[in-house]
């Protein structure tokens, strides 16, 4: 297991690598560039000259390819090209804010999807089971900053339970925090939570007909072991592939959550960046991005092996 592990993480360094290489040319290649964008159309050519040469955008791609892979390596990652703020900054300040809404809205997200996905097996064709349906295409069909909007709406205007701007950080306070960024976390949460649910349900139900465990009926294996030693085990498999692949959707809805909320999160920054042309900030904030999406593939194909010791990579032994 441990050789397939180091194959899994020298691919996934490889990934990056490609990622990086990619962003880099690809951003350069959109018509415009960062001097025009901060001077304005109507600057002239030799002001136009001094700012690129200011910023070292005057050398060839090449040569700033190679200096900025050098930077990537010995993590500096120089500064913001419209405010002169070091990018480590502005990344380490959005970044929490993100990864805070995101991390507790996958955790709302599950802590709703596996029970609903297993009432909706065990009960098929019941009003829980209607329920949980009817319930994960309305997640599925709502987008993330219209639940948002809904959440903002009940909770924080009509109720007043909870604030609806900004962020609030972890060192002032657990519960301060928390309530800061309780109805974000929902409001990507839920969606996240439909997409597990439907997987979770129809796996349960697969595995719930399969012949081994009309065998495990007939040999008098009570209900709950059947369910949740045997059935549960193998079920889970897909689900926790579905889940993983899904972040995409958490960290994607946190972009239109953020600005609903008024929070200056990566996906803000990274927004912003894109459009004044901000090549630093821009490819850090897409690199951390992809290093989440990266991890998050790697730990799900390590995660089957904890799910079922029977699973094997490449003949290994566990």
């Amino acid at each position: 297991m441990w050789r397939y592990i180091l194959k899994r993480v020298a691919h996934s360094v490889f990934v990056m690598w490609l990622v990086a290489t990619t962003v880099f040319f690809g951003l350069r290649a959109i018509p415009g560039g960062p001097v025009r964008a901060m001077l304005g159309q109507e600057a002239t050519p030799e002001a136009v000259a001094a700012l690129r040469e200011r910023l070292g955008l005057d050398q060839p791609l090449p040569v700033q390819y190679v200096d900025w892979m050098g930077d990537m390596l010995t993590l500096e990652f120089g500064r913001s090209i419209v405010s002169s703020e070091r990018v480590g900054t502005i990344v380490a300040q959005a970044a929490p804010k993100t990864f805070s809404i995101a991390a507790i809205g996958v955790a709302i997200g599950l802590l709703v999807a596996i029970p609903a996905g297993v009432v909706g097996a065990t009960r098929r064709n019941e009003p829980a089971d209607y329920a949980a349906t009817v319930g994960a295409f309305l997640g599925v069909s709502m987008p993330s900053f219209f639940v948002g909007i809904l959440l903002a709406i009940v909770f924080g205007v009509w109720l007043d339970w909870l604030p609806i701007v900004g962020y609030t950080p972890l060192s002032e306070g657990v519960v301060p925090w928390f309530g800061s960024i309780l109805l974000p976390a929902v409001a990507v949460g839920l969606p996240y939570a439909a997409g597990v649910t439907r997987m979770m349900r129809s796996a349960l139900l697969e595995t719930l007909d399969a012949a081994y465990m009309r065998t495990a009926v007939a040999k008098g294996v009570g209900g709950r072991v059947r369910l949740y030693k045997h059935a549960m085990q193998n079920a889970l498999i897909p689900v926790v592939t579905v889940a993983g692949i899904q972040l995409a959707l958490v960290l994607g809805g946190s972009v239109t959550v953020e600005l609903v909320f008024s929070i200056q999160g990566l996906g803000r920054v990274l927004v912003n960046s894109i459009l004044e042309r901000n090549y630093p900030v821009t490819q850090v904030a897409i690199l951390l991005v992809s290093g989440v999406f990266v991890f998050m593939n790697l730990l799900v194909d390590i995660t089957y092996t904890a799910i079922d010791p029977r699973i094997r990579y490449g003949g290994e032994n566990a």
